[in-house]
Formats: C-alpha cells, structure tokens, sequence
C-alpha cells in the first residue's frame, strides 16, 4: 500500500504570522523578542556577580515559562566589501585608491580563511488562551456561513485580546531584561519570518537580523 507524502509545512505547528505575532494551529501564540549581549569578562567581579545575580531574580519572578534561544550565523561581509568597491572608485587619490583596493583584498583574504561568526540571542514569549477547543468549535457551528463577516470580525476580536495579554508579558521581559542591562525588542514580522527561516534551512548561516 502506497503511503501518501505529507508536506513539510504538515509537521510545522505555525498556522500564520500575523502582526509580528506567531499564531499556532492549537491557538496559541507566540512573540519573538531579540536581546543584546553582555560582555562579563569587561566586568569586575563585582559587577559579574551582580548581574548574575539580578539575572536571576529576573528568571525567578517570571510566572510563565519561557524559551532562550541562540542562533550563530557566518558574518556576511559582502556588503561591507561592496561599499568600499564604490568608494575606491570614487576617490581622486592615487595612493588612498590602491590602499583601499590592498584592504579589500585582505578583508577577502581574511573571511575566506576564518569564518566569523555572528550571535543572536531571542527569547520566546508563549500566551496560551484557556478557552477550550470544543468552544471555538461551538461558535463556528453557531455562525452561519451568511455571517462570515461577523464569524472574521469575531476572530480578529479574539486575537486582539490575546495578542494584548502576550504584549503584557512582553513587557515583563523587556524590563526584567533592562534590569540587567540587557536591551531588547519584538521581532516584527519580516524578522519573525526571517528568524524561522534560519530555523528550518541551517545550511544558510549567512544572514543579519535587521530590527526597524
């Protein structure tokens, strides 16, 4: 008996990604929320300890979980190289044009034998509605198909209502964040799509989250 192939979008559970906001197939939701790093080792002592320690605190006063993850990507330094080809043609001056075309030349040489790596640090922020499955259903049946204009204004209603109780506990990560002298923000949608893209091709390292 022949097996029928699924799709890899089967085995993926993001149903739509809608104001920035990741909308799962059993209704829950997720944000994206892209941190900097701290360098501890410019630290004293001290200030490692303290950080740490108010990291901690942070961690513990959250009452809901949440997801940190790490992405390492190879710098793309091809725009980089681009922007100095356009200056060099520009310039006027024998000796800073060859000077410029030697620093190419060695910023090629050097990335092609070291692979500079780049990080990214995101924490996941879920929001699952309490409201049970067997109720959405309830009121799909009770809308008609001659109300499916009120059937989508009722919906968008609903994820506005859940998408403010996920922007809330964005909040709460953003400042905890803040107290550790971490600065963060959302992902929008271009990002989040970004982002999960890097997730399911790996292959593709070269890449830069850009934040509006």
């Amino acid at each position: 008996m022949a097996l029928s192939a699924k799709a890899t979008q089967d085995f993926v559970p993001i149903r739509e990604i809608r104001d920035g906001v990741i909308i799962l197939k059993d209704g829950g939701l997720r944000a994206i929320v892209l941190a900097n790093s701290v360098n501890l080792s410019l630290k004293s002592e001290d200030e490692q300890k303290a950080t740490i320690a108010q990291f901690q605190n942070f961690l513990n006063t959250l009452d809901f979980s949440v997801q940190i993850s790490v992405q390492s990507r190879r710098l793309d330094i091809r725009p980089y190289l681009l922007l100095l080809e356009n200056r060099m043609k520009v310039q006027n001056e024998p000796l800073l044009k060859l000077q410029t075309k030697e620093y190419i030349e060695f910023i090629r040489n050097f990335t092609e034998s070291v692979s500079i790596m780049t990080k990214s640090f995101f924490v996941v922020v879920p929001y699952t509605p309490t409201t049970l499955q067997s109720d959405a259903s309830f009121l799909d049946k009770l809308l008609s198909r001659k109300n499916a204009a009120q059937q989508q204004a009722a919906q968008q209603i609903a994820f506005e209502e859940k998408k403010s109780q996920l922007e809330e506990r964005v909040a709460v990560i953003s400042q905890g964040l803040g107290r550790c002298g971490i600065n963060s923000v959302q992902l929008g949608t271009e990002e989040v799509v970004e982002v999960l893209y890097k997730v399911f091709n790996p292959g593709e390292l070269e890449g830069k989250i850009k934040v509006a």
